[in-house]
């Protein structure tokens, strides 16, 4: 199907999505569901940067359009893209399209990697393929993937068919996401003993224990890979380093700690790991490029700032 026919086949499920995320996240903010890995969007205005640590998931625009940032990269979605994270990621996202007239939209689905090992027979092509693993991308919103999750938007005017129905919803946008010519990258990481699986439980382990310090040669061992092939493939998946991972982490962290719980510099530091104030500040500055009283400052000024 070329690109105007899918354009065009997927206006009518686009329209429907808009209704329902409407419906059901009718004031701005994000908002939980009944279906418990779902989340709904809704903002007036473009958004300030907000940091968070991404697990793997679907991001899908109804309206409007947003940008998730990842080291140098920056990835913008809209209605006719999503963004797919395949393992936990320190990402800044921003809403960039936006209005009280067109409201930006949009749900994340969140998913585990071993709901798609089921799948692997039906999916053999992809599943014997040789693609680079990525950990995060932008991709075309097909017919088909928008039509599976409209169904389970749906599901949200009949509650009591969640539990049984959906699974199978959620399933089957997985599978959409299986066939597309991208789905070979996201079943790596569920493949057992892959690079991509490998690098997974590593990340995972970094962001269980982001405040200790740790050894890369006993990480890469502990997900049986030499050195050499442990920072090439972190650095390839997630676009960092393992210890420029581990600082990301504890910098934005540290920083939602400051601007939410009002938290000292000193003390914020120490939590996420440092011994050392200085190198705190430094590191902080170097990422943010304010220091850290400095920056929260701004940071509150900008929240408590008038909408125009």
């Amino acid at each position: 199907m070329n690109t105007a026919v899918q354009m065009q086949a997927t206006v009518p499920a686009l329209g429907q999505l808009v209704q329902l995320v409407r419906r059901h996240a009718p004031a701005a903010g994000t908002h939980p569901t009944a279906i418990p890995s779902l989340s709904l969007m809704h903002a007036v205005h473009l958004s300030e940067p907000l940091e968070s640590v991404y697990k793997p998931s679907i991001c899908v625009v109804a309206q409007g359009a947003k940008s998730a940032a990842l080291a140098e990269r920056t990835f913008r979605y809209d209605s006719s893209t999503y963004l797919l994270t395949s393992v936990e990621l320190p990402v800044i996202g921003k809403i960039i399209e936006a209005s009280p007239e067109m409201p930006f939209l949009g749900l994340k689905l969140s998913f585990e990697p071993d709901m798609i090992l089921d799948m692997v027979q039906e999916t053999a092509e992809a599943a014997n393929s040789t693609a680079e693993a990525c950990g995060i991308s932008v991709h075309a919103v097909s017919p088909a993937l928008l039509e599976a999750i409209v169904r389970l938007i749906s599901l949200l005017d009949a509650p009591e068919d969640i539990p049984v129905l959906a699974p199978l919803a959620i399933r089957e946008i997985l599978y959409r996401v299986l066939q597309s010519d991208h789905g070979a990258r996201l079943l790596q990481f569920a493949r057992t003993g892959s690079y991509a699986y490998n690098i997974a439980q590593a990340v995972k382990q970094i962001n269980r224990e982001y405040n200790r310090p740790f050894a890369v040669r006993e990480l890469a061992r502990s997900v049986n890979m030499s050195v050499s092939s442990f920072h090439k493939h972190f650095k390839k998946i997630t676009a960092l380093s393992p210890l420029q991972y581990q600082k990301t982490v504890r910098l934005q962290e540290a920083r939602r700690l400051m601007l939410t719980d009002s938290i000292q510099a000193a003390d914020a530091a120490y939590r996420v790991g440092y011994e050392s104030p200085t190198q705190f500040s430094r590191e902080y500055a170097r990422m943010y490029g304010r220091p850290p009283v400095q920056d929260v400052q701004a940071l509150h000024q900008q929240m408590t700032k008038p909408l125009e």
